[in-house]
């Protein structure tokens, strides 16, 4: 952390959790008795609770967005660069909530929880969520923070899908829908990268059909390809001509199979990094949910109708690199919102930084994300930023 706390900072921020004890019936048929949610918030809620602000995460997301935990922090939350005071999501004028979601890894109940019925850790026996599940427990908690109704629900690549769910599902609850760097549905492309994903963590040995924490082992080298897999599909090619190109890590040839480019060294670090911090029953179930979303499918798959239904304005963005989520997916929303009668904003960003570039602080990006989040403000009533 740097030695003063810079002025657009949300500065140091305390994780909060809730544990809901009504039970929460699961798309799947399934049912959780009771459950706990880690969440933090970023600014003040006003009087009448206009200026709130939900944050939905992507697939290795959690509930620190922004700001430090303490001091010695090196890194704040993964989106700082546009959460804080007058940032995009200028917490001088919102109040904004992030939370880990069900299944994951950061405190919010998930594979690594114990189950009440059992007192032994879930596992793989933590029952799969759907993305209509996840907004289901974050209308519970807004419930509990006191807001009827979001000035916007933000998110990009499965946290998109989220933002999307909640206008359908919830549409008198949110006046503004942001969707960055998104899709209606996974192509079957994505589906089959999340699929050889998961193989490579169910085939490790020491996954043990998901029970490896009573084996004492990590599936390591399983999360780790996972990881290498995933992550070469949130860089564009450009982007890794650019930052890596072919250059080697020791300036000649060695002709053996350990990593020699400098690229495999970055993949090799990624993959390292990842194993550390990231659970592989999470892994499992955060990449179900994204095959699984396809709202349309309870409108005859007919996504006009589906959008048909929402209340809100739209923000859709996308980049021009992004291949895994690909600027045509955002444009077959931005189409059916349009054919639906629905009010929409779109563009699409230039940028070298493929499905990645939904994290950085590019300046037209978060040109056109104020502008909108400008609009956001006054209709809450929260108006006279910069």
């Amino acid at each position: 952390m740097p030695d003063v706390i810079p002025e657009d900072s949300v500065g140091l921020v305390t994780e909060q959790t809730h544990r809901f004890t009504e039970p929460l019936q699961l798309r799947s048929g399934r049912v959780l008795p009771e459950y706990t949610l880690m969440y933090e918030t970023y600014g003040t809620l006003n009087a009448d609770c206009s200026n709130a602000v939900l944050i939905c995460h992507a697939l290795s997301g959690d509930h620190h967005a922004a700001g430090y935990h303490q001091m010695s922090d090196k890194k704040p939350g993964w989106w700082d660069n546009a959460i804080g005071p007058g940032k995009p999501i200028d917490t001088n004028r919102f109040f904004v909530v992030s939370l880990n979601n069900l299944g994951g890894c950061s405190g919010s109940s998930g594979p690594t929880s114990d189950n009440p019925e059992t007192g032994k850790q879930y596992g793989p026996d933590f029952p799969i969520v759907a993305v209509r599940d996840w907004v289901n427990s974050q209308a519970r908690l807004a419930d509990v923070l006191g807001i009827d109704t979001w000035a916007a629900v933000v998110g990009g690549s499965l946290g998109g899908m989220q933002v999307l769910r909640w206008s359908i599902q919830f549409p008198q609850r949110l006046k503004h829908a942001v969707v960055i760097a998104s899709a209606p549905k996974l192509s079957a492309q994505n589906i089959a990268f999340n699929e050889v994903a998961r193989q490579a963590i169910a085939k490790d040995p020491d996954f043990h059909n998901g029970h490896y924490a009573e084996h004492g082992t990590i599936p390591k080298a399983g999360l780790m390809q996972a990881r290498m897999l995933g992550h070469l599909t949130y860089l564009s090619d450009d982007a890794m001509r650019q930052k890596f190109g072919r250059e080697l890590r020791e300036g000649k040839l060695n002709y053996s199979f350990a990593p020699e480019f400098q690229v495999e060294s970055y993949l090799h670090y990624q993959g390292e990094k990842f194993s550390t911090r990231f659970d592989a029953n999470t892994y499992m179930l955060m990449t179900k949910a994204l095959d699984y979303f396809d709202p349309a499918a309870d409108y005859d798959s007919d996504l006009v109708k589906c959008l048909g239904q929402t209340e809100c304005e739209f923000l859709v963005l996308s980049f021009t690199t992004d291949w895994r989520f690909a600027p045509e997916r955002s444009e077959e929303i931005v189409q059916a919102l349009v054919k639906a009668g629905k009010p929409v904003s779109y563009a699409c960003i230039e940028s070298d930084s493929g499905h990645d570039a939904f994290l950085l602080p590019i300046a037209r990006y978060h040109q056109m994300l104020r502008a909108y989040m400008n609009r956001v403000a006054t209709d809450s009533g929260n108006g006279g930023g910069k």
